[in-house]
């Protein structure tokens, strides 16, 4: 199992060049794979292999100015996307997808990703070496440069190095390996997750816990990057770039892996203290871009990094020694947990099927019993009822509390105290 953390790399101006220098390269190196790759495809209907790219490319000046096993796992990048395209093709020839696959295309004029494996590092003085090829040697005098070495990290766990280049800024990211963690966790405990936009995830116990992750503040900050770059590139076309533009997209992916990493931790965090070993994420595959919002409420949708926190979410849970399970959620939103109504899966609804409540206003569910629950966390107790008879889960102890009253957690904000969600209820009637 391994993970990966990026830093941002602050060097002097002539590493930066450095830097810039091998990206170019790496690029060149990738764009003149893919044309011999593509030319073998086209004209002789073989898919290229890595060793094939090797020996083409070993003359190659592009690839000559790297360093010799960088310019390989570039070289190896594009044999990696040709052997996806053939997998694709193989289904595509099986009647399994609709839509013909279309051959790598080459990268526009820039820079790419320089990958070194861990034999080529070397550790010096709390340095990190990375050596440059036998060319740039031979042309400007220098053989290596130098970035820092994380201090959480230890050198003899890391695997690879990759310099990723973005939006005018180079990150170094840190691939290493992880020891899976044995934390005695009761697999039977199980956390139910039922993703959102205001509510980002609403999380529901079998122990008799709930909380949401607010999502309002995600989407704000989604909102005023669109709003600023729609200013800056009005009367502008598409392609127009420019260094506040750049500035402006790397402070909000910066902002944006913030909170899947805040918001992953605070779920994983919860599972440790009350014991939970098996967690259930409600996702539709492909739900975001079969989304029918309106054009406003989509754009929030999709830009919101919902997949990417449940990719995280499952990164941590196999970390920590948790089942991670993900189900689909459909008409868990319409159907009633409290009462029990039948879940049926996506295209296999009864003609006569019919929830026994319903959704009588924004976060607000009113079941057959005229009880009035919070409906995200309704969501997220069906999830686990989708799964609870597979797993074995008891649901028992999952109280009208948890369901009524989630705690509400909010990102960013310590000024902002953790408050309980309380649905308001009409007077006379139980809550």
């Amino acid at each position: 199992m391994f993970d990966c953390q990026q830093v941002l790399i602050h060097a002097n101006k002539d590493t930066q060049a450095l830097i810039e220098y091998i990206c170019s390269e790496s690029n060149k190196v990738f764009n003149c794979a893919v044309y011999y790759a593509r030319q073998i495809y086209f004209k002789a209907h073989h898919y290229v292999t890595n060793a094939e790219l090797d020996e083409e490319l070993k003359s190659n000046k592009h690839f000559q100015a790297m360093y010799s096993q960088a310019a390989q796992q570039t070289c190896h990048s594009v044999f990696e996307s040709f052997k996806s395209f053939k997998a694709l093709n193989k289904l595509f020839n099986q009647g399994k997808l609709t839509d013909k696959p279309k051959p790598p295309k080459y990268r526009k004029a820039g820079l790419n990703v320089v990958t070194y494996p861990k034999q080529a590092l070397r550790l010096i003085e709390g340095q990190i070496r990375i050596p440059l090829g036998t060319k740039v040697k031979t042309w400007f005098g220098i053989d290596s440069f130098t970035i820092s070495m994380p201090s959480n990290l230890n050198f003899k766990d890391i695997r690879e190095l990759r310099i990723l280049p973005r939006n005018r800024c180079f990150y170094a990211e840190f691939v290493y390996k992880l020891t899976a963690g044995e934390a005695g966790l009761n697999p039977d405990n199980a956390l139910g997750i039922d993703p959102g936009m205001d509510n980002w995830v609403t999380c529901v116990s079998t122990q008799g816990t709930s909380f949401i992750i607010d999502g309002k503040h995600v989407k704000s900050l989604n909102r005023w990057y669109n709003k600023k770059v729609s200013t800056i590139k009005e009367g502008k076309s598409q392609e127009f770039w420019s260094k506040k533009l750049a500035y402006l997209t790397e402070k909000r992916n910066r902002q944006m892996r913030d909170a899947v990493n805040k918001a992953a931790k605070l779920v994983i965090n919860h599972c440790l203290e009350n014991k939970i070993g098996t967690v259930v994420f409600g996702w539709n595959q492909g739900q975001k871009h079969e989304s029918n919002l309106g054009s406003k409420n989509n754009q929030k949708w999709v830009q919101v990094p919902t997949a990417r926190l449940k990719a995280r979410i499952q990164q941590l849970c196999e970390q920590y020694g948790i089942r991670f399970l993900e189900t689909e959620e459909s008409y868990t939103s319409k159907a009633s947990f409290v009462d029990g109504d039948y879940l049926p899966k996506y295209g296999e609804k009864p003609e006569n099927w019919k929830p026994s409540g319903r959704r009588v206003k924004r976060g607000l569910y009113r079941t057959a019993l005229n009880w009035y629950i919070n409906a995200d966390c309704n969501g997220s107790a069906n999830i686990l009822r989708k799964v609870s008879r597979m797993l074995g889960i008891v649901l028992s102890g999952l109280s009208r509390v948890s369901l009524t009253a989630p705690q509400r957690i909010f990102l960013w904000s310590a000024k902002k105290i953790k408050r309980r969600d309380s649905v308001s209820t009409r007077p006379g009637v139980s809550a």
